[in-house]
């Protein structure tokens, strides 16, 4: 103990210094992890579209609006993406109110987010005329759904199975109604993905 008192001034703020690298260095590489992993997330969400809209608020016809996560144009029109990102299995039904998630011990439940869904489905629509308008509930892989996939919704892993690129030709017969969304939607203050 003598020995750590008899330290000279340079050394405790060599020390210190030390410390407070560590812990920057520490919080840097966390950043970078995250940030690769939304990236990496980001680019396999948008990989089945021609062009995408990240975090959107589309008009509701009645002066609101409802946040998007994704809006893709794809060979089979615009496809509304509604990403979730749950750690656990989850459990969840085309006719429960609410959705279970078990985690280890811990057990959570959050509302059925089809309605949700729809409605953005519903706004997308009303934009974009006589565009087909689909609509994805897609979960990341941190989830499983150890009883089977309610209606639309995804795994991200097979987003691209379900909507796979092809002739971008066909995308063209949708430009007109793509325009007319992308002028009609504002950036989202809910945004996640950046």
């Amino acid at each position: 103990m003598e020995e750590l008192e008899k330290l000279p001034p340079t050394a405790w703020a060599l020390i210190a210094a030390a410390a407070v690298l560590g812990f920057a260095a520490a919080w840097v590489w966390r950043w970078y992890r995250q940030y690769r992993m939304r990236s990496a997330l980001r680019a396999a969400v948008t990989a089945v579209g021609s062009d995408h809209l990240v975090d959107t608020l589309v008009p509701d016809g009645m002066g609101g609006g409802f946040h998007v996560d994704f809006l893709l144009l794809t060979t089979r029109g615009i496809l509304v993406v509604d990403l979730r990102d749950v750690q656990g299995n989850i459990f969840g039904g085309d006719q429960m109110a609410e959705w279970t998630v078990m985690d280890g011990p811990r057990r959570f439940t959050f509302p059925n987010p089809q309605s949700a869904l729809y409605d953005r489905i519903a706004a997308v629509r009303g934009v974009a005329g006589e565009v087909p308008v689909e609509g994805r509930i897609v979960f990341t892989r941190r989830g499983k759904f150890p009883k089977g996939l309610p209606k639309f919704t995804l795994m991200v892993d097979s987003l691209n199975a379900e909507f796979p690129g092809g002739e971008y030709d066909t995308v063209a017969t949708f430009n007109d109604g793509w325009g007319k969304v992308k002028k009609a939607v504002t950036p989202s203050y809910m945004a996640h993905m950046r």
